[in-house]
């Protein structure tokens, strides 16, 4: 019998760690990656895990105005980000102008690794 306990034992013990050492990723996002979207107020991101919320954020930065080709990348500033559970939401001060955006996300679980991505989406 103590030769069949010790290996299970030590498969439990190694499953285990790797259940908390799952990191965040980006589950679903409204605007969506690419999406061509009308005056957006707010943005939700939502993730794999419960996030930290004082170590996760988000940077919202238009990339590209329509007719200027020479637009530089310019930071939307003024929103409100509230983290519940797993999800992101960033409350705009006012609805974005149309144009390109680019969101960049970084994130913290409970195993306190920073994850970060991005992705873009466009304002009609």
């Amino acid at each position: 019998m103590k030769a069949l306990l010790a290996p299970l034992a030590l498969i439990a013990a190694l499953a285990l760690p790797g259940t908390a050492i799952a990191h965040p990723k980006l589950v679903s996002a409204s605007p969506a990656a690419e999406a061509a979207v009308a005056k957006p107020t707010k943005l939700t991101l939502t993730f794999s895990e419960e996030l930290v919320a004082p170590l996760s954020g988000v940077e919202l930065t238009m990339t590209g105005m329509p007719g200027m080709a020479n637009h530089k990348p310019m930071a939307v500033k003024g929103f409100q980000t509230k983290i519940t559970g797993k999800t992101m939401t960033i409350v705009l001060p006012r609805a974005l102008p149309a144009g390109t955006y680019a969101v960049k996300w970084h994130v913290v679980a409970a195993d306190q690794h920073r994850i970060e991505g991005g992705y873009n989406f466009k304002v009609n």
